[in-house]
């Protein structure tokens, strides 16, 4: 790293003091606490449950729960490192900005540049994802004209003052969070044979249809990569914490109640589903496992009530994603990361951000309409292993910047991680088994290897620019 002496200190005592570029204070804080809790609710229920579990309990069948259960207590690892630097340095930027800080310029450039690609990929999917469900109710519709209409609501949401999108994220996280909350009271009556009309089914799914494993290790492995996944989503909590009233407050109350919604909604609903109803049964794979699920317990309009909460899932995943990525791409920009006629700021929203992000989106849309086996699928791959570059950056920040908090100001330690380096050791070795995983799988062999490229370009780049204004730095202080 090419930082003079005087730098260097001056970007300690910005990771110490929340100073720098990127405290926040140029955008509002109309985020309320209620508002805090309810978008790390809805980041952790999202689409990936509802739909894409689907899979994870084809591979590993029961033992989906054991996946479940280990991936969640990663996630947990990387929320608990998160919520310590976010808390001591709230920043709209978050782990971008605490990578740049802890580590150089280069890996905030990489980390943020990474993240904000993967949001916006991910907005044109979970548009089209929502088109299609639309198109099940209106079926004389197209998906084009659906994904124009989300683009739209959802940028002028964004495009207003930030309470707006904060209110859709409470009602869309308070519907979620109704509907996981009551799935999971009639299947424990159903478990317990009390709902009418069912009998208890004891451990007779969990060890009776092939046992616990199924299909072996292999299969649990698989069930892993897929659980992994489908935690995407509470980073954004820590990026929201800086246009909060309290943002110190507020990102120690959400990222603390994360952990038991974690467990609960997760390897809760995959309990309830494998104990319920057989893990081999053709509905899950026809219906999904929720909608099998409520089939099987014979509630009417099973299949059209989840297609409601998926849409909302959806729809709150959108919003959420357009509204990190805006964020994130203003925090880099206004870090001089990225073009400064982004880092723009009016009404305590960065509109210019907002509307490249909501523009790649549409973009990335009408690639999936054009070239869906080609160019979109390079999108999705490049960005298919982005969130595990993410957590790594995260866990090696957190690394340096505990040490250097303690040292220049433990009182901003208002969120602590657990066992201290041990469990910081034991996220990064846990990343490292997941990335082992996927070069083991085809399929998530060539999303790694795109993610990967595409995260070396990135550092080139970031080391460059930190070589020319190491240079350019060290040329001003000459004589």
């Amino acid at each position: 790293m090419n930082r003079t002496p005087s730098s260097a200190a001056r970007e300690q005592a910005d990771a110490v003091q929340g100073a720098g570029p990127d405290s926040g204070s140029t955008l509002s804080n109309g985020l309320k606490q209620r508002h805090l809790s309810m978008i790390a609710l809805g980041g952790v229920i999202g689409a990936g449950l509802f739909v894409g579990s689907r899979e994870g309990i084809a591979a590993a069948g029961p033992s989906i729960v054991l996946a479940y259960a280990v991936s969640g207590a990663l996630v947990m690892l990387i929320m608990r490192m998160l919520g310590e630097m976010a808390a001591a340095n709230p920043a709209s930027g978050s782990f971008s900005v605490h990578a740049e800080r802890s580590i150089g310029s280069w890996a905030g450039f990489t980390v943020g540049w990474m993240f904000t690609a993967l949001l916006c990929v991910a907005v044109a999917a979970e548009a089209l994802g929502a088109a299609d469900v639309m198109i099940q109710w209106f079926p004389g519709t197209q998906p084009w004209m659906w994904v124009l209409l989300f683009m739209v609501i959802f940028t002028g949401t964004n495009l207003a003052a930030v309470s707006n999108f904060g209110e859709f994220e409470f009602w869309f996280a308070a519907l979620k969070v109704a509907a996981i909350g009551i799935f999971l009271v009639l299947g424990l009556l159903a478990i317990f044979g009390v709902l009418p009309g069912t009998q208890a089914p004891g451990t007779a799914h969990l060890t009776g249809d092939g046992g616990f494993l199924p299909k072996g290790v292999d299969g649990l492995m698989v069930g892993l990569l897929a659980s992994v996944f489908a935690y995407g989503g509470l980073e954004t909590v820590t990026i929201a914490a800086a246009e909060s009233k309290d943002p110190v407050r507020g990102v120690a109350s959400a990222v603390r109640t994360a952990m038991w919604r974690i467990a609960l909604f997760y390897v809760g609903s995959m309990a309830v589903i494998v104990t319920v109803i057989p893990w081999n049964d053709s509905s899950i794979a026809k219906s999904g496992p929720y909608v099998a699920v409520l089939d099987y317990l014979k509630i009417p309009a099973a299949g059209q009530i989840m297609n409601v909460v998926i849409l909302v899932a959806l729809l709150s995943a959108m919003n959420a994603n357009l509204y990190g990525s805006s964020r994130m791409a203003f925090s880099l920009t206004a870090r001089g990361q990225g073009p400064a006629f982004l880092a723009k700021v009016s009404g305590g929203v960065p509109r210019r951000a907002v509307l490249m992000c909501s523009a790649f989106g549409f973009v990335a849309v009408l690639l999936s309409i054009l070239w869906p086996d080609t160019v979109f699928q390079w999108l999705l791959n490049m960005v298919g292993a982005a969130v595990l570059v993410v957590w790594g950056f995260i866990a090696a920040a957190q690394l340096r910047m505990r040490r250097l908090l303690e040292r220049e100001a433990p009182e901003k330690l208002v969120v602590k991680m657990w066992a201290f380096p041990v469990l910081t050791w034991v996220a990064l070795a846990g990343i490292a088994a997941v990335l082992l995983l996927m070069l083991r799988d085809e399929n998530q062999r060539l999303q790694l290897l795109f993610t990967g490229g595409f995260g070396i370009v990135l550092t080139l780049v970031g080391l460059a620019r930190q070589r020319a204004l190491g240079r350019a730095g060290a040329d001003t202080t000459k004589p």
